[in-house]
């Protein structure tokens, strides 16, 4: 059996945030908003993901922030996804907190797969069932799973039929470190790509190099 390999540390920039912009100089943003950006980036991620800062929207709340990733096997991605930190001082109905998570991930799933009735709650409680094990608290938790199936006609008729799988979710961190948070969410990027997650202090054996070029994030 060869030997596990070490886990892949790779430095990352600095997170960045958007905010409702305003007349005049914009001001600082809030103190807990920054302590829960700075855990929005894991010093240390599997090597089969790579993250990246994306845009956020700034039109949901007054401070947000963003991470996009893709999941990849060899040179094939797998899943691609985003997750968004919402933080409003005030709350927002539903929120029951300052802070919401929005989170996003689509994979290819075979066709067998995609038409088993059971893919919804299994696809959901693979979100649930990472933020338990990664010991995140939250609350409020909903979202949708959705199959897709895209088939090519006239020029394209000659394309494979695809069927993807997409579940949106939100939730509410009930604390400003989000770091079991974005491990949650990878775990269930890897799990809707088909990779299980690691145990822990376990690496991969082949870590991927690490790319350039943007994650395909929608």
């Amino acid at each position: 059996m060869p030997p596990i390999a070490t886990p892949v540390l790779r430095a990352l920039p600095n997170p960045t945030y958007s905010s409702v912009m305003t007349l005049g100089e914009p001001p600082a943003p809030p103190a807990a908003f920054r302590r829960a950006l700075e855990t929005l980036r894991p010093a240390e991620v599997r090597p089969e993901i790579e993250l990246e800062d994306i845009p956020a929207p700034q039109r949901l709340a007054p401070y947000s922030g963003a991470v996009g990733a893709s999941v990849y096997r060899d040179d094939d991605e797998l899943a691609v996804g985003r997750l968004i930190m919402l933080f409003d001082p005030d709350g927002q109905r539903g929120w029951e907190g300052p802070f919401r998570l929005v989170a996003y991930v689509r994979a290819d799933m075979e066709p067998e797969i995609t038409s088993d009735p059971l893919l919804g709650p299994v696809a959901w409680s693979w979100l649930t069932e990472a933020l338990d094990s990664h010991g995140a608290n939250y609350a409020a938790a909903g979202g949708t799973v959705t199959r897709a199936v895209s088939e090519g006609f006239g020029n394209k008729a000659e394309d494979p039929v695809t069927t993807e799988l997409e579940l949106r979710a939100s939730w509410s961190p009930l604390d400003e470190d989000l770091s079991a948070h974005v491990a949650a969410w990878c775990d269930l990027m890897c799990l809707a790509a088909g990779i299980p997650p690691l145990p822990p202090d376990v690496a991969a054996l082949h870590p991927r190099p690490a790319r350039r070029e943007d994650p395909k994030v929608p």
